[in-house]
Parts: structure tokens; sequence; C-alpha cells
């Protein structure tokens, strides 16, 4: 099987991470593997916010704690977090958001690091809360959020479950 299958296919989320930050020439790697990501007609909607102050990323854990209704830390203790918004006046956001995503933590997995897609970025810069954070970054009201990419060195590493039956359909 060649490197990047073999990648996709054994890549999971990590929901367990060694406190040591992830190192800048991974982080760099990974970066850019995101910025490459296919967008609707390369209009490139989406920006990445990375935050590995540990103050900042609490604050952002609780405002995501709280839309999700729990008191714990939803980004599992992770020393890295990349915000992905996008550019809502653009058809593709959503899509383009995404795979900006997936490709994050594709290249995190291609390099040692855990990695795993949270939720509720959306609702958590529809918050006052959020709001206020998007004008500190100098990030436009026109942005929303898409999804968070937490980074770190796994504690654990976790086996795919077994694939559904009938995953793939053949219509000749």
């Amino acid at each position: 099987m060649n490197e990047t299958i073999k990648n996709l296919v054994e890549r999971r989320s990590c929901r367990k991470y060694k406190k040591e930050q992830i190192k800048d020439d991974d982080l760099n790697l990974i970066l850019k593997a995101g910025e490459y990501a296919p967008t609707g007609m390369g209009m490139q909607s989406p920006i990445i916010v990375v935050l590995q102050n540990k103050e900042k990323i609490e604050k952002l854990s609780k405002i995501n704690a709280q839309i999700m209704g729990i008191d714990k830390d939803p980004f599992y203790g992770a020393p890295t977090v990349l915000v992905v918004l996008a550019d809502k006046n653009i058809g593709t956001h959503i899509e383009d958001g995404s795979l900006v995503l997936g490709n994050l933590m594709n290249a995190a997995h291609s390099l040692g690091l855990g990695s795993c897609w949270i939720h509720r970025a959306k609702e958590e810069f529809e918050t006052e809360e959020g709001k206020e954070l998007l004008k500190e970054w100098n990030i436009p009201e026109n942005y929303v959020g898409i999804g968070h990419c937490i980074l770190g060195y796994p504690e654990e590493k976790s086996e795919a479950k077994p694939r559904k039956d009938r995953y793939i359909r053949f219509v000749k």
C-alpha cells in the first residue's frame, strides 16, 4: 500500500494527549497541508487560527463546553488547537473548511501526531464571547466557525472499528 493511502487508512481520532507542545517544524508542515486543501473554485474561503497559549485554549474550551452542556475539557488537554473559520459569503465555505480540517488531521498523523476534529466552532463564534475573540484576532464578522483540529503527541493509539457492510456500492 502506498504511504498516502496507508496514512489515510490508519489515521484515528486521538482523545488523550501528552502535555508536551508539538514542534514548530511539525506545526508548520501541518499548516502547509491545511493551506493547500482544495476549495471551491479556488476561492480559499478558510483561515486557520493557531492557539498554543494555555489560557487562550482554556477560554475557548470553556465556551465550547458550555455549548455542549458539560464541565470537562472538550479539547482533551491537547496543547495545540487549530480553529478553522471560513467566509460565509462564499457558497462552499463549509466544504472548504471541512477539507482543510481533513488535510490538517491527515498531515498530523503522517508526522506521528494525534489529532481530532472538535465540533461547535460555529456556535462558539455566534456567542458574544466568541464574537469578542474574533475581534481580538482581527477576523472580520463574515467568518464563521467550521471546526477545531486539536493536536498533540498521543498518549495511546486506537484501532479502527470494522467497516460497515455495504459501505461501497457499485452501480453498473
